[in-house]
């Protein structure tokens, strides 16, 4: 199987629920850490928040690194599944 190959998330019905769970907390981490920026940058207006804005984006900075790792994870998810039903397979009679 290959990583990040398009079709992978259609080769069985797990794959799709990994795919969709994957990709909602994608879309969730994205959207947190934007909002994050958004509110950081707003707050950088005012000299008491400003601390609090720094938090704001480096927390959003560690969420933008994560986004993308979760879907390394995903693909590596996919093959552990992979050798699983692959060795399932081999082990019928």
């Amino acid at each position: 199987m290959k990583i990040f190959a398009p079709d992978t998330r259609n080769i069985s019905k797990l794959h799709e629920k990994l795919y969709a769970a994957y990709e909602l907390a994608f879309t969730l981490v994205q959207v947190t850490a934007g909002f994050m920026f958004l509110v950081g940058s707003w707050m950088f207006f005012y000299k008491a928040w400003e601390n609090a804005a720094i938090w704001l984006f480096v927390v959003g900075s560690a969420l933008f690194v994560i986004g993308p790792s979760l879907k390394l994870v995903r693909e590596l998810h996919y093959a552990l599944i992979g050798d699983y039903e692959d060795l399932a397979r081999r082990a019928e009679p």
